[in-house]
């Protein structure tokens, strides 16, 4: 039995995967990306900070994307997951 089906595929940037053992994707349950955040954080120690601010906000130049569409245009940390949802956590690049 696959025991992912039921889970949030989480896609960990290069720049994270040193803290998740290489892994380029995570299965997680959760129910909102608030808490998706803090069981990343319990399997994953210390990767959170990387992540978030010292409140607790998502960093300015990470971008959380749910299914392909940024949470902030969703409910943000409140936006609500489900089974088979695809989270990619994306550091923004600067350029011009």
């Amino acid at each position: 039995m696959n025991t992912t089906l039921n889970k949030i595929a989480v896609r960990i940037p290069t720049p994270l995967r040193g803290l998740t053992q290489n892994q380029e994707i995570v299965y997680l349950s959760a129910k909102s990306i608030r808490e998706l955040l803090a069981n990343l954080e319990a399997e994953f120690p210390g990767i959170l900070n990387r992540i978030c601010d010292e409140k607790g906000e998502i960093r300015r130049f990470v971008n959380i994307y749910l299914n392909g569409e940024d949470i902030r245009f969703l409910n943000g940390q409140d936006t609500l997951l489900h089974p088979q949802d695809e989270v990619s956590i994306v550091p923004a690049i600067a350029g011009g």
